[in-house]
């Protein structure tokens, strides 16, 4: 986990441990375990705003928004994250969105025991 842009040893640790706590079917579930999914209140007509669920536990959440705070430094997750961000979604939003991402790679990585491997990106410039 730790060869993912933005998971250090720490984010690394306590998704493993996450990981180990729970027999997941998909990503999903993983997602919803940490507490990072959508929360939905609608009823009929009356649509309500989305929400984190919260339910999983609040500093593996911190870890994996810090995560995705340092990880929108690197050149493919900036180009992810201004593609949110130009859709008109809030920081918040956005880095969520990243968040889950990486939890959801983490996840293949872990339920598939493989290693990371980045994808060649072209340089800046370049067609």
């Amino acid at each position: 986990c730790e060869a993912v842009e933005g998971i250090g040893p720490l984010s690394a640790c306590a998704l493993v441990m996450a990981f180990l706590r729970g027999d997941f079917r998909n990503s999903d579930a993983f997602v919803a375990f940490l507490g990072l999914d959508v929360r939905v209140r609608d009823s009929g007509k009356q649509v309500q705003r989305r929400r984190l669920s919260k339910r999983g536990d609040p500093e593996i959440r911190r870890l994996l928004h810090n995560a995705a705070m340092a990880a929108r430094r690197h050149p493919y997750w900036a180009n992810v994250y201004q593609r949110y961000r130009d859709r008109g979604l809030q920081t918040t939003q956005a880095l969520v969105i990243l968040a889950r991402k990486l939890a959801r790679i983490a996840f293949a990585l872990m339920k598939n025991q493989t290693t990371y491997q980045a994808k060649a990106r072209p340089a800046c410039g370049t067609t």
